[in-house]
């Protein structure tokens, strides 16, 4: 009977890739498995009773409140040209030097990641922005793709992000369940503050490894990312000074950054209450920056119910399929996999990590942190591993499935808005370089668990 909660796993994969929608396709697959299960007397329908309460967690949950607000924080930066402003004043900065337009994307890209917390926008931005400069400048394409995609998807580990919002939820019952395993009580839980604190140094370093790789390609090859020419400069400032431009375009979107984040990593303001602050600060700057229009608070609006509409109904549909799944012996399964493996918790994490690397290929990573987090958490937890240390982990890795192919969401963003002359091959290789830093943070942080867990301790205690 456990092999049919493996089996109901493949399933939902197999239909995903078939193109349906992934709540549906969780309830669905879910529900199916039930009623056959329940015909033939090896499922006990008396699980879904439970279903109820936990759709009420989820309406109740005021930790899952940050998301519609950070993503109307992000929707509206997006609209209020920051971006832009931010693109240009880098590009004067660093645009003399070989390689300074592919460091102004890193440098934009973080600034935004910790503005927005969105992929999409900000690959799709940076996409319209950047790439036909880029192009136009002599970068290689295949570069400029790569280094768009990966730094597009930096706002899934800087914070404020919201796949940290999800993990931080979603780790927080896998704590207390690998504490009931272990036959112990410990009130305390993982906090998304407790994630966006150990987030802050890896996402560091990532910037860090995508500038140096950037530095070495000019290094080796200068003639493919060209500095850009001093009529280029002078045509990005219009006139204006270099000193007003840069504060007009750095000064707004870090002081949102440092009011929103500081409040919550200084204990000032829960990641709900930040992102209200947050929502509301995006609002006052894009009504500075003269983009308040009613066209686009409304686009807005629309894009800010539509994501949050599709985060809860897959949340929702997981709810249904982890009871289910739970119902045929499947967490008793992998369970006992993970403790019979060799190399124990080493081992058990080397698996996770792969299996979750591998499913990035075709699955989003909110699949994978309403479906498969639930289930392997709580045994490693169980297993010894720090919370913390283990949401980094996960989210890094979750990362790299917005850069593979065949279903790497970034690659679809980019490819949407980017020139046809852009061969949809360059767009490929260009990412593999980054997948690779991304893996070896990963192994970075395994052999230096500090990186992570330093910042949660120093500020929280």
């Amino acid at each position: 009977m456990e092999y049919l909660a493996l089996l109901m796993f493949v399933v939902v994969c197999g239909v995903l890739l078939l193109g349906y929608p992934v709540a549906l396709t969780l309830a669905g697959t879910a529900l199916l498995f039930a009623g056959v299960g329940s015909v033939f007397g090896i499922f006990e329908p008396s699980f879904l009773n439970a279903l109820p309460s936990r759709i009420y967690g989820v309406i109740n949950n005021q930790t899952l409140l940050a998301v519609p607000l950070f993503v109307f924080m992000g929707a509206m930066l997006e609209r209020s040209k920051i971006a832009e402003n931010l693109l240009n004043a880098m590009s004067i900065l660093l645009g003399r030097f070989r390689g300074g337009l592919g460091i102004s994307v890193t440098l934009v890209g973080m600034l935004l990641a910790a503005s927005t917390g969105i992929v999409g926008a900000t690959v799709v931005t940076m996409g319209l922005l950047s790439l036909p400069t880029m192009l136009k400048r002599g970068y290689n394409p295949q570069f400029s793709t790569g280094i768009i995609c990966a730094t597009g998807t930096l706002g899934q580990i800087i914070p404020p992000s919201i796949a940290l919002v999800l993990l931080g939820d979603v780790l927080s019952s896998a704590y207390q369940k690998a504490q009931l395993q272990m036959g112990l009580f410990n009130p305390e839980t993982v906090s998304v503050g407790d994630l966006f604190a150990g987030a802050v140094i890896p996402g560091l370093v990532l910037v860090a490894l995508y500038t140096t790789y950037c530095l070495l390609y000019a290094m080796f090859k200068p003639e493919q990312v060209p500095s850009l020419t001093q009529a280029d400069i002078n045509q990005i400032q219009q006139g204006r000074s270099k000193l007003s431009l840069m504060f007009s375009a750095l000064v707004p979107p870090l002081l949102l950054i440092l009011v929103v984040l500081g409040a919550i990593l200084l204990g000032f303001a829960t990641p709900t209450e930040a992102a209200g602050v947050g929502a509301m600060g995006a609002t006052l700057l894009a009504l500075y920056q003269g983009a308040l229009s009613r066209e686009n608070l409304t686009a807005v609006m629309d894009s800010t119910v539509k994501i949050t509409a599709m985060v809860f109904l897959i949340l929702i549909g997981a709810s249904l399929f982890s009871l289910v799944f739970r119902g045929f012996g499947g967490e008793e399964l992998v369970q006992g996999f993970f403790h019979q493996m060799p190399g124990g918790v080493i081992g058990a994490t080397l698996v996770v990590m792969l299996v979750i690397f591998l499913l990035g290929f075709i699955l989003d990573f909110i699949e994978i942190t309403f479906v498969v987090v639930p289930i392997v958490a709580p045994i490693l937890l169980a297993m010894g591993l720090d919370p913390i240390w283990l949401g980094i982990m996960i989210a890094i890795n979750l990362q790299t499935s917005f850069l593979t192919p065949p279903f790497g969401f970034a690659l679809f963003y980019l490819r949407g808005v980017a020139d046809k002359s852009v061969k949809t091959s360059s767009i490929y290789r260009g990412v593999v370089p980054f997948i690779i830093i991304q893996l070896l943070l990963l192994l970075a942080l395994a052999q230096w668990p500090r990186l992570v867990t330093w910042l949660p301790e120093m500020i929280y205690g």
